[in-house]
């Protein structure tokens, strides 16, 4: 029997944190500790302007945090790393030093891809030139992006782009003549994870052809087991190595012999997911040339490194172990708990009406979001419009997650995106029950 509760607008479209999960005492004793420390009457405050890559113990914490994490088969050192405003006034930042609008041919996101990723690489002076990348079941089709590769080239060598148009040569930079976006891991919105054989296909692929890969993984620490145990513990380890991890150690590395020492791969982390979005503060990992590189960019050249303050809160927050504390104890449960109450739902409401989501026999799961993709004759439209008049339920159709301007290479109609990050749990059930109901009627009309 259904019981029906009480109604009121549930929001299954905001991948925010709830603020129940921000860690504010944390923060509030990290900055007092920031703050009090005699480095803040020196150059070395961080009421200052602060170095070009970032907040010097800043990006140690986070190399010895990240080694642990990924557990690489050799330590990460803070050369690699550079402190940034988070991870998409990063992108901004690496579009302004590492392409030009004409010499980079196109930027391949995998579809469906990020919401706003699309705006940004407009912005960055692609308009046009944006191309998607279809998903299998291992993730990022390297077959589908190797063809489309191959005839950009070709198209390049017939209107003879074969130098940067607009940005003149620098020591600290180089310009790839091809762009790839994806988030790898739990990514948004398909909350799928790419296997570690496509990661390492797609490095050698990026090498051929000159491409930086720009993976945002800022989901990584958010997991948890798929199937629920007995004898279940906090996961201290990452699942897969990411991309530049890859790009570092395989066939010789990102700096082999022969290569010019950028790499072909980024990684693009952050604070929002883990401390709050509020913190504006992430870094990027690279090749040593790649870090140094990225700091160079003039926004950062002209007023330091972004975010320095609130870095020097998050090294505190790192040294203390009160950061990875939050992580582990609090994030990790607590985000568990609402995937497995969401999905039970969508087991008991929505998998009989013919729903179906991917990648079911993952042993490892996590993120923000669940990608469900309706039965016919559903539109996804459709569906979110009457759950937002008839249920007061709000949730985000498939077609915000295509790729401007190639629309055409993903049908969309029935895909709908949930979020278990921003209500509350028990919210999350009847969320999922009120679209059940929509459903149900649409289907019998």
């Amino acid at each position: 029997m259904r019981v029906a509760m009480p109604k009121g607008r549930i929001n299954l479209v905001k991948g925010h944190p709830n603020p129940n999960l921000l860690p504010i005492e944390q923060v509030k004793a990290a900055s007092i500790d920031a703050l009090s420390t005699p480095d803040i009457l020196t150059a070395d405050s961080g009421l200052e302007y602060g170095p070009d890559p970032g907040y010097l113990p800043l990006r140690k914490h986070i190399a010895e945090w990240l080694t642990e994490f990924y557990c690489p088969r050799e330590l990460i050192n803070f050369d690699r790393i550079c402190i940034t405003g988070g991870a998409s006034q990063n992108l901004a930042c690496i579009l302004q030093v590492f392409s030009d609008p004409v010499y980079t041919r196109n930027v391949w996101l995998v579809c469906p891809t990020y919401f706003h990723a699309s705006r940004m690489f407009e912005d960055g002076g692609f308009h046009g030139r944006l191309r998607a990348i279809l998903e299998d079941e291992e993730g990022l089709n390297v077959a589908y992006l190797e063809r489309g590769l191959r005839e950009s080239e070709k198209e390049a060598k017939r209107e003879n782009n074969v130098q940067p148009r607009f940005k003149p040569d620098k020591k600290w930079r180089k310009i790839y003549r091809h762009l790839i976006y994806a988030v790898p891991t739990f990514a948004n919105p398909s909350s799928m994870t790419m296997s570690l054989q496509r990661r390492q296909q797609l490095v050698r692929i990026a090498r051929q052809y000159d491409a930086l890969i720009i993976t945002d993984d800022v989901y990584d620490q958010l997991q948890w087991p798929a199937h629920q145990s007995s004898a279940q513990s906090a996961m201290k380890h990452a699942i897969f190595p990411r991309i530049v991890d890859v790009d570092r150690f395989i066939d010789g590395g990102a700096e082999r012999e022969g290569a010019d020492g950028f790499g072909n791969a980024v990684s693009n982390g952050s604070f929002s997911k883990i401390a709050g979005p509020g913190a504006r503060t992430g870094w990027a990992e690279g090749t040593t040339n790649f870090a140094w590189g990225l700091s160079q960019c003039g926004s950062s050249k002209s007023g330091g490194a972004p975010s320095h303050l609130v870095a020097t809160f998050m090294a505190s927050m790192l040294e203390s172990g009160d950061l990875q504390r939050h992580i582990l104890c609090t994030l990790q449960p607590a985000y568990e708990r609402r995937y497995r109450k969401m999905v039970s739902a969508i087991d008991q409401y929505l998998i009989p009406l013919g729903v179906t989501l991917p990648q079911r026999g993952r042993d490892v799961v996590g993120g923000y979001f669940v990608w469900l993709l309706l039965p016919q004759p559903l539109q996804a439209e459709k569906v979110v419009r009457h759950a937002k008049e008839d249920e007061l339920l709000d949730v985000a159709p498939g077609k915000i997650s295509a790729v401007w301007g190639d629309e055409g290479a993903l049908e969309l109609d029935r895909n709908v995106r949930l979020s278990f990050s921003w209500e509350e749990e028990d919210r999350l059930v009847e969320g999922v029950l009120r679209l059940s109901r929509v459903m149900e009627k649409m289907v019998k009309e």
